[in-house]
């Protein structure tokens, strides 16, 4: 039985914990949160001890598998302090809002011999194994797009809409990204342009919105879209892949493979109990040696397109990847 501290208590928190109930080869024992008051609610729910500071939680000799769920702007500070602790490590995206700081958490666990999993869940989920299963009957890929917008309103004045916690958008919703990457490979060129709407005195903003353009080596173009907020009247969440012999479509949980005059209806699967299988595949790989569902390096690589995005807006410019 392996030993976890987790970090967080939130929704993402929250199904690592489910998860480990589920399965009995990880005991998770400990939480530490945000607040105190969040932190006794978890701890009294999943019957835990609720520690006051996350690095007491990590240098706890009886931990030996931290989970961070935390704000994204400490994931990076939270992973580097556990791997210094000898920890293994699984973490939500994203590892970190710094690629040269990525670089350096992957090299650290690698001298540690250490575990570090950045989750991917999009990659076990329905949407994205329907993709992959039917991306060889349109042929050969030309353009892509992938646009998730929000509408809250009010917006929530939570960490998810605070600059700082959060990250540049196409970072802290790394899965954007990384679902492109894993389907159409390297990325030769990123542009970008993104808009904050902030809130009178205050640090939280009313909206966002956040839409990168993509050049594959291969020759595929892409759009990402990402908005949230108060700003937004319309919803969408769609997925369109065009090819040389005919088009996916996904919205939401359905999807249509267009062909001419010819449409058909795509079966779907669930996008429940990702947290389980991802936490399944952490224990039967720590246990059993068996290899994971994603490779550090395509986790790091993603980041770093995500990074060139951010760049793009900061100078104004496109950003060539090597």
């Amino acid at each position: 039985m392996i030993q976890v501290g987790l970090i967080g208590t939130g929704f993402a928190a929250a199904r690592r914990a489910e998860a480990l109930r589920e399965d009995s080869r990880g005991r998770l024992f400990a939480v530490a949160g945000h607040r105190p008051d969040s932190t006794l609610a978890f701890a009294e729910k999943f019957g835990l001890t609720a520690q006051e500071d996350w690095r007491e939680l990590i240098q706890s000799p009886a931990v030996e598998l931290v989970m961070v769920c935390g704000v994204n702007r400490d994931h990076g500070e939270m992973v580097r302090a556990a791997l210094e602790a000898d920890k293994h490590v699984v973490v939500e995206y994203p590892l970190c809002l710094d690629y040269a700081e990525g670089e350096a958490l992957f090299a650290l666990a690698r001298r540690r011999r250490k575990l570090l999993h950045v989750e991917h869940i999009e990659l076990l989920g329905g949407l994205h194994q329907a993709i992959r299963r039917y991306l060889p009957e349109i042929g050969a890929v030309a353009y892509a797009r992938y646009a998730t917008v929000q509408p809250q309103t009010p917006a929530p004045e939570r960490w998810t809409y605070h600059a700082e916690e959060f990250g540049f958008p196409l970072i802290a919703a790394l899965s954007r990204v990384h679902r492109l990457t894993d389907l159409f490979g390297a990325v030769a060129g990123v542009s970008c342009q993104n808009r904050i709407w902030a809130r009178d005195n205050s640090p939280y903003y009313r909206g966002c919105l956040c839409q990168s353009q993509l050049g594959f080596q291969n020759g595929v173009m892409a759009e990402v879209l990402y908005g949230k907020g108060e700003v937004f009247a319309w919803g969408e969440r769609r997925f369109l892949i065009e090819g040389e012999a005919g088009t996916l479509i996904f919205d939401g949980e359905e999807g249509v493979l267009r062909r001419g005059d010819e449409e058909k209806t795509l079966e779907v699967g669930s996008k429940r109990g990702l947290f389980l299988k991802d936490t399944q595949a952490v224990l039967d790989h720590l246990i059993d040696g068996a290899p994971l569902y994603v490779r550090p390096e395509a986790s790091l690589y993603a980041l770093k397109v995500a990074a060139g995005a951010q760049t793009s807006v900061l100078e104004a410019r496109q950003v060539r990847l090597r």
